[in-house]
């Protein structure tokens, strides 16, 4: 026991007895207040950097994402381009948009139940419909009277 006693007091503890006079720990010494503002300092200068590093990753995956749907648009183009080019499908397109004809062909339009065709026949080529001046001018009267 007189070896562990001579340790203690070349290290410079005390006797942990109740009347050798224990020496008492502070719970936060000067070094670890100094450790915890160091590791404050540091979080705190790492935390925009890595915020930033962040939002330009997510930038780069939007970026990304356009460069793709881009380069689907110019790979729907380009076949685009190819059909136009050929002749046939401009015939077929022209007969089946704008109701062309070859010359010497009889081409005939073929008009529905729900189409305003067979209406306009019945009343003599008019309308059923107002034109849009008097329209335009019903509007005016109607906002013109009060309330």
């Amino acid at each position: 026991m007189a070896k562990d006693d001579d340790r203690k007091a070349a290290r410079g503890d005390k006797d942990p007895s109740p009347g050798g006079g224990t020496r008492k720990n502070p719970a936060l010494t000067s070094r670890a207040a100094i450790l915890a503002i160091v590791m404050c300092a540091i979080a705190l200068s790492l935390a925009y950097p890595v915020r930033e590093y962040v939002a330009q990753r997510q930038e780069i995956a939007d970026l990304e994402h356009k460069e793709r749907v881009a380069q689907k648009q110019v790979e729907e183009l380009a076949q685009r381009k190819q059909r136009l080019g050929d002749k046939s499908y401009i015939e077929r397109e022209a007969k089946r948009r704008l109701h062309y004809c070859n010359p010497g062909e009889k081409c005939f339009i073929v008009l529905d139940g729900g189409g305003g065709g067979g209406q306009q026949a019945q009343q003599g080529g008019r309308s059923s419909r107002p034109p849009w001046y008097e329209s335009l001018w019903r509007s005016v009267e109607a906002a013109d009277r009060p309330r």
